[in-house]
């Protein structure tokens, strides 16, 4: 699905693809911060304390979820500077895309970049050694974890537009429930190997905000039923 959204709605405008690259580079910077934060922390730190570790965890996930939305906003500031740029330079005096549009194409390189990485982690894990659920764990480990970096895709989509409508009309509310769903989609991961504990949340996270990015947006109840009986 993710996959399907890059390709039908970004990858023919080369712009998009830009600002994609460029959001996905943005995600990329804050991945590089947290881990040496994380790096550090754990380096001067006893390993053998698991009470300290574990709480070094969920240390390092809640920053690595604040210093996400903080470059997003950087982000923003910079594609705010693209438009009055893009607007400067165009023949008709506007700009050839416009702030809902960006919001949406930087939401989904956070989301890519996000889901790449799990990907990549994911495949490091399947190198083994071992079977997965050889000790008694559970044996959905690679099918819940493609579900749950698919949720997360599509929630920094929804968030990116969220985020941007909250910081283009000042609304801070709508921003602060950005990283409240962000802290809590991320903490419901700490419920694994009860899977339900965090894919059911997530994705029910995710209809809500989905709703709530398709009403910003200037989605319509009437829009929608259009779209499903297949009329213009």
């Amino acid at each position: 699905p993710a996959l399907g959204l890059f390709l039908f709605t970004i990858a023919r405008d080369p712009l998009r693809i830009i600002i994609l690259i460029a959001g996905a580079f943005f995600w990329l910077v804050s991945l590089l911060l947290s881990s040496l934060v994380w790096f550090i922390a754990v380096k001067a730190s006893d390993p053998r304390d698991e009470p300290l570790q574990k709480g070094l965890l969920i240390f390092g996930v809640m920053f690595s979820v604040l210093l996400q939305e903080a470059f997003r906003f950087l982000y923003y500031k910079l594609l705010r500077k693209a438009i009055e740029g893009l607007v400067a330079l165009s023949e008709d005096g506007c700009s050839p895309i416009s702030i809902q549009q960006m919001a949406y194409v930087a939401g989904v390189g956070f989301g890519l970049m996000s889901g790449a990485f799990s990907m990549i982690n994911l495949l490091a894990d399947a190198l083994g050694p071992g079977t997965v659920g050889i000790h008694g764990d559970s044996q959905l480990y690679f099918l819940t974890s493609a579900f749950m970096t698919m949720v997360l895709i599509f929630l920094h989509t929804f968030w990116g537009i969220l985020f941007f409508h909250g910081c283009e009309h000042q609304c801070w509310w709508e921003i602060m429930a950005v990283i409240v769903m962000h802290l809590a989609v991320s903490g419901s991961t700490f419920c694994n190997p009860l899977y339900v504990g965090s894919l059911v949340p997530s994705y029910l996270l995710m209809a809500a905000a989905a709703a709530w990015a398709y009403l910003l947006s200037g989605g319509s109840a009437q829009n929608l039923q259009r779209f499903l009986l297949c009329k213009s």
